[in-house]
């Protein structure tokens, strides 16, 4: 995130619970979601620590404390994988108490990451190389007891469909508000009409449920020489297989089925990329209908909502 969490977060204080005792705290204005900084220790030892705003992390739950424990199974899942055998998956340390998440200022989380050299992308980039061999293994692992279950529907779906019957009033909620009211006004029924066809399109998934990822695009692969990392595994959960092949290329798709036995299903592939569209316009949607400025995150959000509604 460019823009900084609201209020005065002091992160010192949470780290010594990880036995960190932080002489330097650089912000690293990197990823969108959440805020994140690079600690630095007396001794020289480095940290990348996150924090996450329970408030707006509605792939976790909604609502602060829904989203808190949600956030939680995520990082011990993220945790219980590295530990069992997956040295791709980037996971969260854990305080001198056993805990990988720790609340702050109350609506926020903070997690600990150790701090990889390497290179990553932007999600929509061309891929450096493939991670579809990761992503088999990850699918093969037995699901350990902390992972979240995932139901295929949009997390705000009631809330996108709440904001349908409220395009007659202005939304003076912010610089964006009136332009994302009139872009649902003008696209109303062509997204009523998509998210029609995702119910159609899910009430026909496969039964199976493997551990995946959920966003395994070039932004949360980080690359250290040959080697490869997944890194932000909020969104891990049991899902269909196609949840996170949904943008593989043929040839991705082809090696994939070679190493698993298993053919990704073209339907449900289309369905997870509907669902990915969906899903923005759902969370941007969210975003301009409450109070907000007009910040450089805003405004890629912004522009953002727009192109995904035209594309649908």
């Amino acid at each position: 995130m460019k823009d900084h969490p609201e209020g005065e977060v002091d992160l010192r204080p949470v780290l010594r619970d990880w036995g960190i005792d932080a002489v330097v705290l650089d912000y690293a204005a990197v990823g969108f979601g959440d805020y994140h900084w690079l600690a630095t220790a007396a001794d020289g030892r480095r940290w990348f620590v996150t924090l996450a705003d329970l408030a707006n992390k509605v792939h976790c739950g909604l609502g602060v404390v829904a989203a808190g424990a949600g956030l939680r199974r995520a990082m011990d899942t993220a945790w219980h994988l590295r530990h069992t055998g997956l040295d791709f998956v980037v996971a969260p340390e854990k305080t001198t108490g056993g805990d990988t998440v720790r609340p702050v200022g109350g609506r926020y989380a903070v997690s600990v990451f150790p701090l990889l050299d390497g290179s990553s992308g932007d999600f929509g980039d061309t891929p450096r190389g493939s991670v579809v061999d990761l992503l088999a293994t990850l699918h093969g692992v037995a699901p350990p007891e902390c992972v979240p279950v995932l139901e295929p529907d949009l997390a705000l779906r009631s809330r996108l469909e709440g904001a349908f019957g409220e395009l007659d009033c202005p939304w003076d909620t912010g610089p964006y508000g009136e332009s994302t009211r009139e872009l649902l006004a003008g696209h109303q029924d062509g997204l009523r009409r998509r998210l029609a066809e995702f119910d159609r399109r899910i009430a026909e998934l496969s039964p199976e449920r493997v551990v995946t990822h959920g966003e395994p695009h070039p932004g949360n692969v980080l690359w250290s020489g040959e080697d490869r990392h997944l890194l932000d595994w909020d969104t891990v959960g049991l899902a269909v297989r196609e949840r996170d092949l949904a943008f593989a290329t043929a040839e991705e798709l082809e090696r994939y089925e070679e190493l698993t036995g298993h053919r990704p299903d073209p339907a449900t592939l289309s369905t997870y990329r509907l669902r990915w569209d969906l899903d923005e316009v759902a969370i941007y949607v969210e975003l301009f209908r409450q109070p907000h400025a007009r910040t450089e995150d805003t405004g890629l959000a912004w522009a953002e909502l727009a192109e995904i509604v035209a594309k649908l």
